[in-house]
């Protein structure tokens, strides 16, 4: 088979930074017109210059015949290859504006959906009117998908519940949060014991949600079997939906703290809280050790523990349950 890495590797010296970005635009979006788009050039300069670098190597990365367009064996090798120098490049350009103390360009936060509702309507307005210069983009994904993005650098910060235990992710602590009882038929106003709670009555959200599996643990699910006759779960894809699926069924759940805040009086007399040690979860930022936006990650720290840490109970006796 042809030495394509060497090919690659003699000929990236004189290698048109702007052909890496064509060439992987073209395997993107598996069409040189939308290609075209995206570089902001007409798709006659496009196929041009990928045409150019093919002869160059000698190798012909696409096959223009095939409709959309298909990437060739050796091709793939070439594009992967292409795609590190383009993460090599954005290192390279993330430390040149901390060193120059820049805050320009794009960022992407990821974040866990039981954390969202709650924090960003708080945090996120005030935050994004400090950097004008930057374009955010925030995307609320399940821990499993932060974490795949962070590592293949698709992601700039994470929001989500930790200890991840990552090799190639750091973890900044935030806020300590704990869980309550939400239970439409609660009956008493003081503490309740987790062995309490019914489970033919509990709800869950859907598989993938690290929450999900904290409740598991803190309810100790795996003891229960489920009845023929009755649900043990319902699995939903969000607090709200969870919580009018819970109301309309007589059922209960576990809620983060935060959930609470914003509920209408009628329904604050259906949450107990639990009798110690009370189960909690750590907020946290999550970014790969790689990460040069530090000015930015630090401000965001901060904004985030002045809003929150102040609107949360102190001196709660918690034991944290793992998100993994």
């Amino acid at each position: 088979m042809i030495d394509i890495i060497n090919i690659l590797d003699t000929y990236i010296d004189n290698m048109n930074i702007q052909q890496i970005a064509y060439v992987v635009a073209v395997a993107d979006l598996k069409n040189f017109s939308l290609a075209a788009k995206r570089c902001s050039i007409t798709q006659s300069t496009l196929s041009t210059m990928i045409a150019k670098f093919e002869d160059e190597i000698g190798i012909r990365i696409f096959d223009r015949t095939t409709k959309p367009v298909t990437i060739n064996m050796e091709g793939e090798v070439i594009i992967n290859q292409m795609r590190l120098i383009q993460k090599e490049l954005d290192i390279f350009n993330e430390v040149t504006a901390t060193i120059r103390d820049e805050t320009i360009g794009a960022l992407t936060i990821g974040i866990i959906p039981t954390v969202a509702p709650f924090l960003l309507p708080r945090i996120l307005p005030g935050f994004v009117r400090k950097f004008p210069k930057i374009n955010f983009t925030v995307v609320e994904m399940t821990t499993s998908k932060i974490i795949e993005s962070l590592n293949n650098r698709n992601m700039d910060i994470g929001i989500v519940s930790i200890p991840l235990r990552q090799n190639q992710i750091l973890e900044t602590p935030l806020y300590n949060e704990h869980f309550v009882l939400y239970d439409e038929k609660l009956k008493s106003s003081g503490k309740v014991k987790i062995s309490s709670i019914n489970p033919n009555r509990f709800w869950l959200l859907a598989e993938g949600h690290c929450m999900r599996t904290q409740v598991q643990r803190i309810c100790d699910m795996d003891k229960f079997k489920r009845p023929s006759q009755n649900n043990l779960e319902y699995r939903s894809g969000s607090i709200d939906t969870l919580m009018k699926l819970v109301r309309s069924n007589q059922g209960s759940t576990l809620l983060p703290y935060l959930a609470t805040r914003d509920l209408p009086q009628e329904l604050t007399s259906k949450i107990a809280e639990f009798d110690t040690p009370v189960p909690a979860r750590s907020i946290g930022l999550a970014v790969h050790r790689h990460f040069m936006k530090q000015k930015i990650l630090r401000a965001l720290k901060k904004d985030i523990q002045e809003k929150i840490r102040p609107i949360l109970p102190q001196k709660v006796s918690t034991q944290f349950i793992d998100p993994l």
